[in-house]
Protein backbone atom coordinates (compact mmCIF):
# COMPACT_ATOMS: atom_id res chain seq x y z
CA UNK A 1 0.00 0.00 0.00
CA UNK A 2 2.73 2.75 1.04
CA UNK A 3 4.61 2.01 -2.43
CA UNK A 4 1.51 2.86 -4.46
CA UNK A 5 1.57 5.70 -2.39
CA UNK A 6 4.86 7.12 -3.08
CA UNK A 7 4.64 6.18 -6.58
CA UNK A 8 1.67 8.06 -7.18
CA UNK A 9 3.65 11.01 -5.99
CA UNK A 10 6.78 10.60 -7.98
CA UNK A 11 5.34 10.10 -11.10
CA UNK A 12 4.42 13.81 -11.43
CA UNK A 13 8.24 14.89 -9.85
CA UNK A 14 9.61 12.68 -12.87
CA UNK A 15 6.70 13.99 -15.56
CA UNK A 16 8.20 17.95 -14.90
CA UNK A 17 11.69 16.38 -15.39
CA UNK A 18 11.25 15.58 -18.96
CA UNK A 19 10.19 19.02 -19.85
CA UNK A 20 12.58 20.20 -22.45
CA UNK A 21 13.92 23.54 -22.27
CA UNK A 22 12.92 25.14 -25.84
CA UNK A 23 15.60 24.85 -28.34
CA UNK A 24 15.80 28.15 -30.07
CA UNK A 25 18.99 29.99 -31.29
CA UNK A 26 20.46 32.78 -29.32
CA UNK A 27 20.01 34.91 -31.97
CA UNK A 28 16.57 36.25 -32.04
CA UNK A 29 13.98 35.52 -34.85
CA UNK A 30 11.09 37.47 -35.84
CA UNK A 31 8.21 36.44 -38.09
CA UNK A 32 5.83 39.07 -39.63
CA UNK A 33 1.95 38.77 -38.05
CA UNK A 34 0.24 40.89 -39.14
CA UNK A 35 -1.08 44.95 -39.06
CA UNK A 36 -4.82 46.35 -38.17
CA UNK A 37 -5.10 47.83 -40.62
CA UNK A 38 -3.62 48.56 -44.83
CA UNK A 39 -4.44 52.34 -44.66
CA UNK A 40 -3.94 55.64 -42.52
CA UNK A 41 -4.75 59.07 -42.75
CA UNK A 42 -1.56 61.05 -43.20
CA UNK A 43 -0.34 62.85 -40.01
CA UNK A 44 -1.51 66.79 -39.80
CA UNK A 45 -2.58 68.94 -37.09
CA UNK A 46 -5.99 69.02 -38.97
CA UNK A 47 -6.56 65.06 -39.03
CA UNK A 48 -8.08 62.94 -36.98
CA UNK A 49 -6.61 60.97 -34.84
CA UNK A 50 -5.46 57.45 -36.49
CA UNK A 51 -3.57 54.60 -34.99
CA UNK A 52 -1.28 51.68 -37.39
CA UNK A 53 -0.53 48.56 -35.14
CA UNK A 54 2.14 46.38 -36.39
CA UNK A 55 2.42 42.59 -35.13
CA UNK A 56 5.52 40.39 -35.40
CA UNK A 57 6.52 37.10 -33.11
CA UNK A 58 9.85 36.42 -31.78
CA UNK A 59 11.73 34.18 -30.74
CA UNK A 60 15.06 34.26 -28.26
CA UNK A 61 17.47 31.33 -27.03
CA UNK A 62 18.98 32.78 -24.47
CA UNK A 63 15.99 35.23 -23.37
CA UNK A 64 17.90 38.50 -22.98
CA UNK A 65 15.87 40.65 -24.63
CA UNK A 66 14.75 44.14 -23.74
CA UNK A 67 17.60 46.92 -21.61
CA UNK A 68 16.51 48.58 -19.23
CA UNK A 69 19.07 51.35 -19.45
CA UNK A 70 16.53 52.97 -22.18
CA UNK A 71 18.66 51.37 -25.00
CA UNK A 72 16.65 51.49 -28.12
CA UNK A 73 16.12 47.74 -29.71
CA UNK A 74 13.58 47.54 -32.15
CA UNK A 75 14.10 48.80 -36.05
CA UNK A 76 11.41 50.14 -38.01
CA UNK A 77 12.94 51.08 -41.75
CA UNK A 78 10.26 53.01 -44.05
CA UNK A 79 10.88 51.18 -47.78
CA UNK A 80 10.84 54.97 -49.64
CA UNK A 81 13.10 56.69 -47.94
CA UNK A 82 15.73 54.17 -45.34
CA UNK A 83 14.77 56.53 -42.62
CA UNK A 84 15.23 54.04 -39.56
CA UNK A 85 12.62 54.82 -36.31
CA UNK A 86 14.04 53.47 -33.32
CA UNK A 87 12.08 52.08 -30.75
CA UNK A 88 12.47 50.22 -27.26
CA UNK A 89 11.41 46.73 -26.34
CA UNK A 90 10.32 46.02 -22.64
CA UNK A 91 12.50 43.64 -20.78
CA UNK A 92 11.60 40.37 -20.97
CA UNK A 93 11.28 37.61 -17.85
CA UNK A 94 12.79 34.06 -18.95
CA UNK A 95 10.28 31.73 -18.96
CA UNK A 96 9.91 28.24 -17.87
CA UNK A 97 12.62 25.71 -17.27
CA UNK A 98 15.17 27.53 -19.61
CA UNK A 99 16.05 30.81 -20.62
CA UNK A 100 14.64 30.91 -23.69
CA UNK A 101 11.52 33.95 -24.41
CA UNK A 102 8.44 33.25 -27.22
CA UNK A 103 5.88 35.80 -27.82
CA UNK A 104 4.73 38.38 -29.81
CA UNK A 105 4.93 42.60 -29.84
CA UNK A 106 2.54 44.77 -31.14
CA UNK A 107 4.03 48.31 -32.14
CA UNK A 108 1.58 50.76 -32.34
CA UNK A 109 2.13 54.28 -34.49
CA UNK A 110 0.24 56.88 -34.31
CA UNK A 111 -0.07 59.59 -36.97
CA UNK A 112 0.63 62.59 -34.63
CA UNK A 113 1.98 65.33 -36.48
CA UNK A 114 4.82 64.66 -38.81
CA UNK A 115 4.80 60.80 -37.60
CA UNK A 116 3.02 58.91 -40.97
CA UNK A 117 3.54 61.50 -43.48
CA UNK A 118 3.52 61.19 -47.36
CA UNK A 119 6.70 62.17 -49.55
CA UNK A 120 6.63 63.50 -52.55
CA UNK A 121 8.28 63.17 -55.79
CA UNK A 122 8.31 66.41 -57.40
CA UNK A 123 9.89 68.01 -54.21
CA UNK A 124 6.73 69.30 -52.28
CA UNK A 125 7.28 69.54 -48.77
CA UNK A 126 6.58 65.84 -46.93
CA UNK A 127 3.72 65.90 -44.75
CA UNK A 128 1.66 68.13 -46.40
CA UNK A 129 -1.89 67.79 -47.83
CA UNK A 130 -1.51 67.08 -51.82
CA UNK A 131 -4.09 66.94 -54.67
CA UNK A 132 -1.45 66.09 -56.94
CA UNK A 133 -0.72 63.03 -55.24
CA UNK A 134 -3.39 62.09 -53.13
CA UNK A 135 -1.97 58.69 -51.97
CA UNK A 136 1.47 57.54 -51.14
CA UNK A 137 2.39 53.55 -50.28
CA UNK A 138 5.53 52.11 -48.16
CA UNK A 139 6.33 49.12 -46.08
CA UNK A 140 8.25 48.99 -42.92
CA UNK A 141 11.58 46.64 -42.64
CA UNK A 142 12.01 45.36 -38.97
CA UNK A 143 14.45 43.89 -36.81
CA UNK A 144 15.25 43.88 -32.90
CA UNK A 145 18.54 43.51 -31.36
CA UNK A 146 18.98 41.29 -28.00
CA UNK A 147 21.05 42.73 -24.86
CA UNK A 148 24.35 40.70 -26.20
CA UNK A 149 23.97 42.65 -29.57
CA UNK A 150 22.90 39.77 -31.54
CA UNK A 151 20.70 41.14 -34.34
CA UNK A 152 17.39 39.26 -35.77
CA UNK A 153 16.96 38.60 -39.25
CA UNK A 154 14.63 41.31 -41.12
CA UNK A 155 10.81 41.09 -41.73
CA UNK A 156 8.50 42.89 -44.19
CA UNK A 157 5.61 44.72 -43.71
CA UNK A 158 2.58 44.36 -46.11
CA UNK A 159 2.39 47.55 -47.78
CA UNK A 160 0.92 50.59 -46.47
CA UNK A 161 -1.36 53.46 -48.04
CA UNK A 162 -1.63 56.91 -46.77
CA UNK A 163 -3.79 59.03 -47.65
CA UNK A 164 -2.11 62.05 -48.12
CA UNK A 165 -5.33 64.72 -48.14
Amino acid sequence: MNKAVVWVFLLPVLSTSCIKRPDYPVQPVISYIGMNKQTIVQGSAQAAPDTLAITFGFTDGDGDLGHTDGTLDIFLTDSRDGFEETLKLPVFPSQGIGNGVTGEITVRMFNKPFRICCTYPNGQVPCTPSTVFPRDTFSFSIRIRDRAGHVSNSVQTGVITILCN
